[in-house]
């Protein structure tokens, strides 16, 4: 029933530029509000405790039955004209930020189309935050129990407020105010306003869409992408440790807090061997006239894909062969854990290096006793086989999607790439999806929409449902 008031933003912005589609944005409404209206009120006077099998399936639904509820209007349209297949990969796309596209020329589209796009990426991004910091926790299947363990004080087992109602108040402050101050900048930097708002949503929730089928290049602009280099790092980060900064900002512990932090530093790490490496590439091969455009590519280019943004200011699949299949292969490693980012999350990659180097000493030194350190605090072995479970499952459901995409047509080179760019919510890809997926057939774009979400539920809270130990009392 909430979720059905969105879509009176983009009816409003149709009715602000007079572009003829603010109908379907209506009808939408009216169709949203009836089946949660009805939802609601056949059970409204039930009232029982939750349990952890209900929550599982409030998060699946959350993405499942919104998503299919925001596909409506790409249905309603007559411009673009969609498949129901290219309507739910689209509205799926954007509600989990994965920033992969079925439809072109946005330049000539209704402005209320281009703004629902973009809105839909930051409800999205918001809804993934919460999921991941204040409600997935207790359930016990997410990846922030590395961050409960560095945590401090009486914080340690409450998160960042006693409540979950409070928390997602203060991560709906923090992420608005990185909207609104994104918006500022890009406005500040020569957007129009309209372009700096839609693209502050895409930006802070690493989502990846544009209101250009060029994205950022559409500009062309080094300030403006330096400032989404900013903020997309940001973003990228633990949010729960933005909370934590600048809770302690007048403590004079801003900085401390980010530089403490296992995950942060790794993560930063990372960005400046992918950008020292792209940079390297582009100016041996003088991709461009001056090196300090070359550098300025790289730059944005690696932190758009490696945080699995998708914004592109160039088609860089036409760059030399080793930057493309560079940054793709990082899009797996993604961004923080309790960040909008995709993939595998940096902390999981990074306990398993420190695994790797565990195992390599212990070759070496088999009576060793050398446990893994997150910081201060030395890791359960449950939490180690926990993200190695994880990354098992991400591995056996690549390969499944990758199999069953490629038995509805596409080349494996073409399939590999679009299911990495989905099940990562990378965006773009290589091959036919490095600009949209509209040449990959609709039976694959049902399984590419179904990875999208696995990828946004980190899996495993989708496999519970199919698990019958799950459903029985």
């Amino acid at each position: 029933m909430c979720f059905s008031f969105t879509m009176l933003a983009p009816a409003f912005v149709a009715l602000m530029y007079d572009d003829g589609a603010g109908t379907a944005f209506i009808q939408s409404f009216v169709i949203s509000l009836t089946v949660g209206t009805s939802l609601w009120w056949s059970c409204h006077l039930h009232k029982e405790e939750l349990r952890s099998r209900e929550g599982f399936l409030i998060v699946v639904s959350f993405w499942v039955v919104l998503g299919s509820l925001a596909a409506l209007p790409f249905m309603l349209f007559d411009e673009p004209d969609l498949t129901p297949a290219s309507a739910f990969f689209e509205a799926f796309s954007g509600l989990t930020t994965t920033g992969a596209t079925t439809i072109t020329g946005l330049d000539n589209l209704p402005k209320a189309i281009l703004f629902y796009r973009q809105f839909l990426q930051w409800l999205g991004g918001m809804g993934i935050i919460v999921l991941a910091i204040a409600i997935i926790p207790l359930l016990g299947i997410g990846g922030m129990q590395l961050y409960r363990a560095e945590m401090s004080g009486p914080m340690k087992e409450q998160k960042m407020q006693p409540r979950i109602a409070e928390t997602a108040k203060t991560l709906w402050f923090i992420y608005a105010s990185l909207t609104a101050l994104c918006a500022l900048s890009y406005y500040w930097a020569g957007m129009s306003g309209f372009d700096a708002i839609s693209h502050s949503f895409s930006t802070v929730s690493i989502g990846g869409f544009s209101t250009h089928d060029a994205s950022m290049g559409y500009f062309n602009s080094p300030t403006i992408n330096m400032i989404t280099v900013v903020f997309l790092l940001i973003s990228a980060c633990n949010f729960a440790l933005h909370f934590r900064a600048f809770s302690e900002i007048r403590a004079g512990h801003f900085l401390r807090i980010y530089l403490r932090d296992p995950e942060f530093r790794f993560f930063i790490r990372i960005q400046i061997v992918l950008i020292a490496l792209c940079t390297f590439a582009l100016v041996s091969h003088q991709s461009s006239e001056h090196w300090w455009t070359s550098v300025e590519q790289a730059v944005f280019q690696a932190v758009s894909i490696s945080t699995t943004t998708g914004y592109t200011t160039a088609d860089f699949a036409h760059w030399p062969s080793f930057i493309p299949m560079l940054l793709i292969i990082a899009s797996f490693i993604g961004g923080c854990a309790g960040s909008v980012g995709g993939g595998l999350r940096v902390a999981r990659v990074l306990v398993l290096y420190l695994q790797g180097l565990r195992e390599l000493k212990l070759f070496v030194h088999p009576n060793l006793v050398y446990p893994i350190k997150w910081g201060n605090s030395i890791l359960d072995n449950r939490v180690i086989s926990s993200i190695w479970s994880f990354f098992s499952a991400y591995a056996l459901l690549f390969v499944i999607c990758l199999l069953s995409v490629i038995a509805c047509g596409l080349e494996p080179f073409d399939a590999f790439n679009a299911v990495l760019a989905c099940l990562n919510n990378l965006g773009p890809g290589m091959g036919i999806v490095s600009n949209n997926f509209v040449e990959v057939p609709d039976s694959a774009k049902w399984i590419l929409t179904g990875a999208m979400v696995c990828g946004r539920l980190e899996i495993f809270t989708l496999l519970a449902l199919f698990s019958p130990a799950f459903w029985r009392t």
